[in-house]
């Protein structure tokens, strides 16, 4: 977090002090995104951040020093997203909760990119047949079911967590599929992985669809 827009010789600094390289990090790697304060708090759907560092032993390693050097085919809506959990679930580690430093965008445009989110992995090719296990394909899932349950819920869980939710209502294969691959089950395949994503965007735009009087 920063009061004030960094300029890029200190975003070069901040890269080289931190890349893995510099600072080996730990498992999988770093994932750091920094953000203006008044960024943070003002509920934007937009990126919005200052720079990206991505860097680790199993992480590609990036960093776009504004919203505009990122790759449109890695999309540009899963920033706003984060600070939507970061204001129910962060951590702050120094300095006001996180719930007051970063603030939830609002019901419409969360549901914009839920649904922009969920047309992102629709558009990832899917190994094998539609009828073959698609390795991958849980996370795809689960992703949906994540932001089901946050429009049904209101809450933010993680992956697993709400396809968990989602089986307390009812039975659901391929969710419960999913689940288990993670533990070293067989995924679901391509074709039922795409066929609850899309249901799922269904039901998201059902959700934003005007209410027609009567």
């Amino acid at each position: 977090m920063c009061e004030r827009q960094v300029d890029p010789e200190r975003k070069r600094a901040l890269v080289c002090r931190l890349r893995h390289e510099a600072l080996p990090c730990p498992g999988r790697g770093l994932e750091l995104v920094v953000y203006r304060r008044e960024v943070a708090r003002a509920g934007s759907p937009e990126p919005g951040f200052e720079v990206e560092l991505n860097t680790g032993p199993r992480v590609p390693f990036r960093t776009p020093f504004d919203p505009a050097d990122r790759a449109s085919a890695d999309g540009r809506l899963w920033y706003a997203l984060d600070r939507n959990i970061l204001h129910q679930s962060g951590i702050s580690l120094l300095g006001p909760p996180a719930a007051e430093t970063f603030a939830e965008v609002g019901p419409a445009d969360l549901r914009r990119l839920l649904v922009e989110a969920l047309e992102w992995w629709l558009d990832r090719p899917t190994p094998g047949a539609d009828d073959e296990p698609a390795p991958g394909a849980e996370d795809a899932v689960l992703g949906a079911a994540r932001a089901l349950v946050r429009l049904r819920h209101g809450v933010w869980l993680d992956k697993a967590g709400a396809g968990r939710r989602l089986l307390e209502a009812g039975t659901s294969s391929v969710i419960e599929r999913s689940i288990a691959a993670r533990q070293g089950g067989s995924p679901p395949t391509g074709g039922a992985a795409r066929a609850y994503q899309q249901e799922v965007v269904a039901a998201i735009r059902l959700a934003d669809a005007p209410t027609q009087p009567g």
